[in-house]
């Protein structure tokens, strides 16, 4: 499978963020994905990278033309697809990808983790979306979409939609498992997405 990693760019993060990409990046690699990735040797980006080619994985990158000009390509990808920018750069992620997994991150990861899911509850896309948060980064954001669920902004199968996991090998048995298919109805579509 080729399984998109959404995660952090930021240097500023606790190291072991970090340690947690070079872990999903191994364990990637041994059990024979292809990795998919933002296509930058920084933070979690170029740890997720890094271990899945030390591993002996596949590792396919993208990144919008204004981050390689600062020069923080991951230019010892198997496949480096360069964009004119992030709308494109997220287009091409999804078109490569079989399933999508997201780590700890900031707003850019939270605006892919949206894009993906949002496509997943409308039934867009039937391929795996597994959260891996072992620390509890994103228990509010979990929190909100109940509370949101709760005052009738979303149904329920937004739940249906994507995977909470705490270790990396259950985010990957997820990811290997047969995603459950969303199908709303045109009514259901009109009441509750966005």
């Amino acid at each position: 499978m080729n399984v998109c990693v959404f995660c952090a760019s930021s240097q500023k993060i606790d190291p072991k963020y970090v340690e947690l990409a070079t872990d999903v990046g191994t364990e990637l690699a041994r059990r024979g994905h292809t990795l998919v990735s933002g296509g930058a040797i920084v933070s979690c980006m170029g740890a997720v990278t890094a271990a899945a080619r030390a591993a002996g994985g596949r590792t396919i990158g993208v990144i919008p033309q204004v981050l390689v000009d600062v020069e923080i390509a991951d230019r010892d990808s198997d496949e480096l697809i360069v964009t004119p920018g992030m709308r494109e750069r997220k287009a091409a992620m999804d078109e490569r990808s079989d399933a999508f997994l997201v780590l700890p991150g900031g707003i850019g990861t939270l605006e892919e983790l949206f894009e993906i899911w949002t496509a997943r509850v409308l039934g867009i896309h039937d391929r795996p979306l597994v959260v891996l948060d072992p620390w509890g980064l994103y228990a509010s954001l979990r929190g909100l979409v109940e509370h949101m669920y709760d005052e009738g902004f979303t149904r329920a199968n937004v739940f249906d939609a994507i995977a909470w996991t705490s270790s990396v090998e259950e985010a990957l048995d997820h990811i290997e498992g047969r995603a459950r298919p969303v199908r709303p109805t045109a009514e259901e579509i009109g009441e509750a997405t966005g």
